[in-house]
């Protein structure tokens, strides 16, 4: 299936410091873009006269936006995506590098099957000087042989309930998915949204190279540092039932942008899932302080499958009743 146009959608906050690297690494694509979208988020650094001087010193168009009032990343890519042209939007951050064949392999990904909708990889970990950390994202995001092959198989909508498993610096989808995913609702970030909606509607392919450095320093938003033992258990202290309740409103609002979108009829299936979702966070949410009186509640979700459907299994069950 022809692919005639590839958009890069870069958004960018004050990156002077790491994006004429990002930039060159885009210019030094085997398979160069049609087009990129900058959209800046109220940079009060070099960064509008870097990307200046890279437009005009490269051989395709260079678009640049800039918010009057600063809106955060998720609202930006947004605004980003809405602007791009081409018939595959491709996600940029600004502080990484990208492997020379990204935009190769991504083509290629998407003229080898027409059912595929949205395409991700690998990443090699770097620290700010692109020095190789020695681990890969995948190690991070838990991504690993068996939900490799449950997204093969389809079953990418129950992997991406549990947890999302698709960074956006590796991201790219077919732009007819726009009218889906736009626009991003409040309480998501644009990767989780974008990745569940088009898992939901169409097929996730991905690539198990690393097609990016993604560079780990002190001003990432998220990032892919490996946490110890005693930070994920810091972690799981302060989790509180605001983050289940949260959780579940953003997931209803998932269910009702896939109900409402036009051409598409969701699933009895894809419906039972989601309703589970919503479900399990909301009963995460309501747990009783008392350790003795979440047991019956806890023990509930346990019996329905639901900690190893919609949480971290066991870890997830150990931790509403200890914490």
């Amino acid at each position: 299936m022809a692919i005639h146009k590839l958009s890069v959608a870069l958004c960018t906050r004050n990156g002077s410091r790491f994006l004429r690297e990002q930039l060159q690494s885009i210019t030094a694509q085997s398979r160069i873009p049609d087009e990129l979208v900058v959209c800046d988020d109220g940079s009060v650094d070099a960064t509008p006269q870097i990307v200046d001087e890279f437009a005009q010193q490269v051989p395709f168009p260079v678009r640049w936006h800039t918010q009057a009032t600063p809106m955060g990343s998720t609202k930006n890519f947004e605004k980003a995506i809405s602007l791009c042209v081409g018939d595959v939007i491709v996600l940029s951050d600004q502080d990484d590098v990208w492997l020379a064949d990204r935009l190769q392999a991504t083509e290629s990904a998407f003229q080898s099957d027409a059912a595929a909708g949205a395409f991700f990889s690998d990443a090699e970990i770097v620290d700010d000087s692109l020095n190789p950390l020695g681990y890969r994202l995948w190690s991070v995001v838990h991504f690993g042989r068996s939900e490799q092959e449950a997204v093969r198989q389809g079953r990418t909508v129950p992997l991406l309930l549990r947890r999302n498993v698709v960074t956006g610096a590796t991201l790219a989808f077919r732009s007819e998915f726009r009218e889906l995913i736009l626009p991003i609702p409040g309480g998501w970030v644009h990767d989780a949204w974008i990745s569940l909606l088009i898992g939901a509607a169409g097929k996730l392919l991905f690539e198990v190279r690393p097609l990016i450095k993604y560079r780990q320093h002190t001003e990432n938003q998220i990032g892919a540092l490996k946490r110890g033992f005693g930070e994920q258990l810091e972690d799981a202290r302060q989790t509180h039932s605001e983050v289940y309740a949260a959780a579940a409103a953003n997931f209803a609002v998932a269910r009702e942008r896939l109900l409402g979108a036009k051409e598409m009829a969701i699933s009895p299936e894809l419906l039972r899932l989601l309703d589970g979702k919503i479900a399990h966070m909301n009963a995460r949410a309501a747990l009783p302080r008392s350790r003795l009186r979440r047991l019956p509640v806890a023990l509930r979700e346990l019996a329905a499958g639901r900690y190893h459907c919609y949480s971290n299994s066991w870890k997830s069950f150990a931790r509403d009743l200890w914490f």
